[in-house]
């Protein structure tokens, strides 16, 4: 345990902002999630779920919880499954 005073308020931050992370990417997951089951189901809300999967996904990499490059290529490989799964009921 820290005894200095600047690494206890330091600790305490960390913690502070690896709970608020924790519970960003646990957001984040679910709503991609989501996506992909409406989209499996054929739901009418899909696009719904996929705008609000990819709002989560640029949120976390604005806030630094992701990098921007991961944000990316998660959005560009939920769209392709998204696609996939579209175009594989229709026909």
């Amino acid at each position: 345990m820290a005894n200095i005073k600047s690494q206890i308020k330091r600790n305490l931050q960390n913690e502070r902002r690896r709970l608020r992370n924790k519970a960003a990417r646990s957001e984040m997951k679910t709503r991609v999630k989501n996506a992909v089951t409406t989209a499996d189901a054929g739901a009418e809300n899909s696009a719904d779920a996929l705008r609000l999967a990819v709002k989560k996904l640029d949120k976390a990499a604005a806030k630094g919880i992701i990098h921007k490059n991961q944000a990316a290529n998660r959005k560009s490989s939920l769209m392709r499954r998204l696609n996939r799964i579209s175009s594989s009921s229709q026909g």
